[in-house]
């Protein structure tokens, strides 16, 4: 049966419509506050990113959970992995996040951490979902229970992270786009206090401005100051700051299959964890270095689901998700950028050098907004252009065709040997997909 509340990472919606109106997230904190209610302690951590919505999602469900004799403790403004971190340490017996990552402050979301750290699996997220639209069929109005924010929640957390990294920052010089997101507040301090030199962008929220032209998906303007600020390097966080991006001195975008190279040589495991996004340059590197690659779905749950599963420490995403199994259960952008720091500073190196090696396939990435969601195995002629570039490519290149699972888009990725030929085989699947469902 397909699911209709939880995506590929919680609920995600318009914020006051379907999924997301008051019934559905007064319902939703109701099943949540049944589900935790084997738990000595019945608490939940809600916390926040610096969408104008936040605020009267978390009272929703607070009130939901009140409804089921649960409690909330109220974070504030954190971030992702601020919210599992707290669950994990702080004896909750789950946490909720309210975020839309990278999306537009328009849009809002939900995701549930249980009390060891981890994102829910699909079977447990099923059952909440069928409990849901049970008690929308009850007579009970939603409500709003008022919340103030713990400041306890926010220090222990970035305590947290400064214990990671056992050197000073001194003499380092960082730019850090917040995306004037949930890392607004606390990477300055973090960094800071860390002694580094810190330079900010994208750390004024309003409510609306989250992700607006700034942050992980909008690099350009974290390049152009590191180059014009002599930085070391610069950080550009997403909205709730569970992925980053880095830019090294020399102004080359340093993504998470970066990240995860790096990582790798330092810690030098079996293999590494990533998605079918990563890029095939990583896997090439890897092999290169005796390392292996494990690919998954795409999502961060699916990738520490695999690293629990194989043992393994370190797993990410192209996109910035990167997951250091030693200090997290999901991926952290603070952390990342801690962690890149430390090899720096461990290998008197820079970025630039320490991703020696790796040789980026040229990769189009395509999204094709859809009207009728059909599966792709069912559309001929999509089958027929994605057989042509396999064909064209064979081992030089990868074609990949999934449909999001936050937003009505289909998502074309395809690599290859040359930019021509992957961006002319990546139009032709995208427009046969447009022909075929919109």
């Amino acid at each position: 049966m397909p699911r209709e509340l939880f995506g590929t990472d919680g609920i995600r919606g318009v914020a006051g419509q379907s999924p997301l109106d008051a019934p559905t997230v007064f319902a939703f904190g109701a099943a949540l506050g049944e589900w935790v209610s084997h738990h000595p302690n019945p608490t939940v951590v809600i916390g926040m990113d610096t969408r104008e919505s936040g605020q009267w999602l978390a009272e929703t469900v607070a009130a939901g959970l009140a409804r089921s004799g649960a409690r909330a403790t109220f974070a504030g403004l954190t971030t992702t992995p601020g919210v599992a971190y707290l669950a994990r340490m702080e004896d909750f017996a789950a946490g909720v996040m309210i975020s839309a990552s990278h999306n537009p402050f328009q849009d809002n979301g939900l995701k549930i951490f249980d009390h060891t750290g981890f994102k829910l699996p699909d079977s447990t997220e099923n059952d909440l979902e069928r409990r849901i639209f049970s008690l929308l069929q009850q007579p009970h109005p939603p409500a709003r229970l008022p919340l103030t924010a713990d400041p306890a929640c926010d220090r222990h957390y970035v305590d947290f992270l400064a214990g990671t990294l056992p050197a000073s920052l001194r003499g380092v010089r960082l730019v850090l786009d917040c995306a004037n997101g949930a890392a607004s507040h606390i990477g300055p301090a973090l960094f800071s206090d860390l002694g580094a030199g810190v330079i900010t962008i994208g750390c004024s929220p309003d409510g609306r401005n989250i992700n607006q032209g700034c942050g992980a998906l909008h690099v350009d303007g974290l390049r152009q100051r590191v180059l014009a600020e002599g930085a070391h390097l610069g950080a550009a966080f997403d909205g709730d700051a569970d992925r980053c991006i880095l830019v090294s001195a020399s102004g080359r975008i340093v993504d998470g299959d970066h990240c995860l190279l790096i990582a790798a040589r330092r810690i030098r495991p079996q293999r590494v964890v990533a998605t079918v996004m990563s890029n095939l340059g990583l896997e090439r590197a890897l092999v290169a270095d005796g390392i292996g690659l494990i690919r998954t779905a795409v999502g961060d749950r699916y990738v520490i689901e695999e690293m629990v599963r194989s043992g393994l420490p370190l797993g990410g995403e192209q996109s910035g998700h990167v997951i250091f199994r030693q200090y997290s259960t999901t991926g952290d952008g603070l952390l990342t950028a801690l962690r890149m720091l430390e090899a720096c500073m461990d290998a008197g190196a820079t970025l630039d050098e320490l991703v020696e090696g790796f040789t980026v396939y040229p990769q189009k990435l395509v999204n094709v907004r859809f009207a009728v969601k059909r599966p792709i195995e069912e559309l001929p002629a999509v089958q027929s252009e994605i057989r042509a570039a396999e064909a064209e490519f064979g081992e030089a290149g990868r074609v990949l065709v999934r449909f999001s699972g936050t937003e009505p888009l289909a998502r074309v990725m395809v690599e290859g040997p040359t930019t021509e030929r992957v961006d002319a085989r990546a139009g032709a699947i995208a427009e046969a997909i447009r022909l075929a469902l919109c």
